[in-house]
């Protein structure tokens, strides 16, 4: 199966796992378990940071898989905080050349950022994916991550 695909059935999954739950934590602890069970072993991290209301210039680890996570992560810091200032994804070939760089793990060599929106447009988190290897990650990870994020919320 190809990546697209393998993002659509996925997607599809999601819905119909989330339909109906009103817990934005439940939402994103099965979209970060069902992302990382697809992807395994390219996605080693899976997880959102989420706006943390009494600091909303701060993202806090919210549900993930894997290792150890930073707990707060500013805004305009590192991918996660660059994406949480800029509110559009981005894709990082190799981590150790984005300026700014937050090493949570020194395993993590390329990682994607999407950002998720509450229904009114408001930015409520980021998704983090990280991998081990260079490169990891393009279009086709960003359209699904994209369209993933958008149903979380809304599902």
């Amino acid at each position: 199966m190809d990546k697209s695909e393998a993002y659509r059935q996925l997607t599809e999954e999601i819905v119909s796992v989330v339909a109906g739950e009103t817990s934005d934590t439940a939402r994103y602890a099965s979209a970060a378990c069902l992302l990382t069970l697809a992807f395994r072993p390219r996605f080693f991290w899976t997880g959102f940071y989420l706006v943390d209301p009494l600091k909303p210039d701060e993202l806090v680890v919210g549900p993930y898989q894997g290792t150890l996570g930073c707990l707060r992560i500013p805004f305009g810091k590192g991918v996660c905080g660059h994406v949480a200032a800029t509110l559009a994804p981005v894709i990082v070939p190799d981590v150790h050349e984005f300026p700014g760089h937050i090493a949570c793990d020194s395993a993590s060599n390329s990682e994607i950022v999407v950002p998720v929106f509450t229904a009114d447009g408001t930015l409520a988190a980021v998704l983090d994916v990280d991998s081990a290897e260079y490169d990891a990650f393009d279009e086709i990870d960003q359209a699904g991550l994209v369209e993933i994020c958008r149903i979380l919320l809304t599902a």
